[in-house]
């Protein structure tokens, strides 16, 4: 491992080649490190180059379940828990077992009042008849747990036969002694979108029933792959299909079969799964795909939800279930209407919660590696940013200032709201965060050299090797780090003293506002008082090229584009180009005029200040030119973003 730098780049073009394959970790690694790394150090290599294969190497190193296994490595002293996942239960495949090997497997549901018949269970078979005793749903006794672990432990004898199973959600109070005791296992359902259709299919389908039993199951699959599917996760259950199986079978049994009305499409889209939906963005993305496959298209031959997928011409249950059973195991996105760039997205956070899982149980030691202790890291990194901090501002000497060096040639309008409504409101918040900030890099200065205690209020750690107070990443803006943070935070002082002491910037640094529709709604009210729509112009240029301000409205950079690419030469969106998650937009021309109609034929494309696509996180909605539908890209999912971390 040590050569493997100089070895990439000798052989980069190679290197190269093995990045950009669909599954690198099936593929032979270059410079012959394939049989030069072993499994585990092959799943670092991958970590390291593809995030987002991290879980598809782990599954090639995985083996299938095997119960009989599980058994033979248990003992009478060593209970087996499973970990109980959505649409799995392994008791039918305990019992199942249980009577082939001949043993007798005696079971208890536990609950309120079962701890009873689970005690009396036990002292039978763990002592007398020996045999298998299965607890299921423990989380629902965990009062008997510490208990049962007693048992299992301190009883002088036990019957060579006996085992305990065990089955529990996972439960944060669950007995941690009673889980390293223990051999643990789970076993997830399978997923996707074959197994959802075969869960939704209960009775003779129509097309119509088809079409929404690939909706349900779609709208589910799509929670997977976080903002980019849905802006909110919405528990999307059996019981919304029914309902609007109901609901369009009514709705046909009142109209001419021969001239069916696809008005029930915003019942759909509103009422039937919109009645969960809380976000607008949500609600257009069902109606969007009522819209798009609730048609009379959906009658014709040709007719496909995506290439492979269509409605089969069956006539009964089972004939429905065999096609469901030859449908590809594994989904790709493009079934979903999103990019297969999606499921690098997906399959890198499902990468990054189960090695975050993994380090949170991790003991926490005082020192690292390298011999230099946390407290000495905390103290070495809390100096360096104390002498990075930028020095306080005075809010009334930043507005007189400002006014100095603002060209008197601009209308009062802009020194009235920019001024006093935007910057100095900034400046306001930017001085109390600084001197927030300073404290709680002194105090955490002087507790990681023990000059005195910290209290577990003051402090939050989240097993970083900084303590730092919570309250300035609250009262300020969200960073998955303090390193990320702190950047920011000199980031955004460049841009306000720029904007201090050299006047209005020609080109305004988007993710640097606190507030952008405050900015934004500032902007309007300069060049309007009354209705007002803002319209947006797309530029060739980058903020490096923009020598001067627009005579109306501002200019703004720094947003990235997901779920899209940018044709800059014909600025209109195009498909993202493959493994590029976001694409940088070129400077962007905000501006007000009276209200007009909006051209149909843009993609309203909604702006967020973090990847989270929450209502808080909303700033605006941009027009952007397609020659796709709009419906194209509301499918994939697409907005634009201020900060990608």
């Amino acid at each position: 491992m040590h050569g493997m730098v100089f070895q990439i780049t000798r052989n980069e073009k190679h290197w190269k080649s093995w990045f950009d394959k669909e599954a690198p970790e099936e593929e032979v690694l270059p410079s012959s490190y394939d049989q030069a790394l072993d499994c585990f150090r092959r799943l670092l290599l991958i970590r390291c180059w593809c995030p987002d294969r991290t879980i598809a190497q782990v599954k090639n190193e995985g083996a299938i379940l095997d119960l009989e296994k599980t058994w033979e490595e248990a003992d009478p002293r060593t209970p087996v828990i499973c970990f109980l996942s959505m649409g799995s239960d392994p008791t039918d495949s305990i019992i199942a077992l249980g009577k082939r090997l001949k043993i007798e497997t005696r079971y208890v549901s536990m609950g309120q009042g079962q701890e009873v018949h689970a005690r009396k269970l036990l002292n039978i078979l763990v002592v007398f008849q020996g045999g298998w005793a299965l607890l299921q749903n423990c989380h629902l006794g965990l009062d008997f747990m510490d208990e049962l672990m007693d048992i299992v432990t301190d009883t002088e004898f036990v019957h060579d036969s006996f085992r305990l199973w065990i089955t529990t959600e996972v439960h944060k109070h669950f007995p941690i002694t009673l889980l390293q005791m223990s051999i643990k296992f789970t076993n997830e359902p399978p997923q996707g979108l074959k197994a959802g259709l075969k869960r939704t299919y209960g009775d003779v389908q129509t097309n119509l029933r088809s079409t929404l039993s690939f909706l349900h199951s779609t709208v589910q699959e799509r929670r997977k792959y976080g903002p980019l599917g849905w802006n909110i996760p919405y528990e999307f259950n059996q019981a919304d299909l029914n309902a609007t199986i109901q609901f369009v079978q009514n709705h046909l049994d009142d109209m001419d079969i021969k001239k069916v009305k696809f008005d029930f499409r915003y019942m759909i889209g509103e009422i039937q799964y919109g009645g969960r939906v809380t976000d607008d963005y949500d609600k257009r993305l069902l109606n969007t795909f009522a819209k798009v496959w609730f048609s009379e298209e959906m009658f014709g031959p040709s007719f496909n939800f995506y290439q492979g997928y269509s409605i089969p011409k069956c006539t009964n249950v089972e004939q429905y279930l065999t096609y469901i059973q030859g449908l590809p195991s594994y989904d790709t996105p493009e079934v979903f209407g999103l990019h297969p760039n999606a499921d690098i997205t997906y399959q890198s956070k499902l990468a990054k919660d189960v090695l975050d899982t993994i380090l949170s149980i991790q003991p926490k030691d005082s020192s690292s590696g390298g011999g230099e202790t946390r407290e000495a890291i905390v103290s070495r990194l809390a100096d360096d940013m104390l002498e990075k901090l930028p020095p306080d501002y005075v809010p009334f000497e930043v507005c007189i200032t400002h006014i100095k060096y603002t060209p008197m040639s601009l209308p009062a309008a802009y020194i009235a709201l920019y001024v006093i409504f935007t910057l100095v409101q900034y400046i306001v918040f930017y001085s109390m965060l600084l001197n927030n900030t300073f404290i709680v890099f002194s105090v955490t200065r002087l507790a990681s050299l023990r000059s005195f205690r910290m209290t577990v209020s003051m402090l939050c750690c989240n097993g970083g090797p900084v303590c730092l107070f919570v309250c300035p990443a609250q009262a300020s803006w969200a960073s998955s780090t303090l390193g990320f943070w702190f950047t920011e935070l000199l980031e955004r002082n460049r841009q306000f003293q720029a904007w201090i002491f050299e006047g209005r910037p020609n080109c305004f640094w988007m993710t640097g506002f606190f507030n952008p529709q405050g900015f934004l709604t500032a902007m309007r009210q300069v060049h309007a008082f009354f209705f007002i729509l803002s319209f947006f112009t797309v530029l060739f240029m980058v903020s490096d090229d923009i020598t001067q301000a627009p005579v109306e409205g501002v200019y703004v950079y720094g947003l990235y584009l997901e779920g899209a690419g940018w044709d800059r030469r014909n600025c209109k969106l195009i498909d993202s180009k493959t493994k590029v998650l976001f694409e940088m937009m070129p400077v962007i021309r905000m501006y007000a005029e009276n209200n007009g109609v909006k051209d149909p034929h843009l993609y309203i494309c909604p702006i967020y200040k973090k990847p989270v696509r929450t209502d808080l996180n909303y700033i605006a909605a941009v027009d952007l030119k397609t020659t796709l539908p709009p419906e194209y890209w509301i499918l994939r999912g697409v907005a634009l973003l201020c900060d990608v971390k």
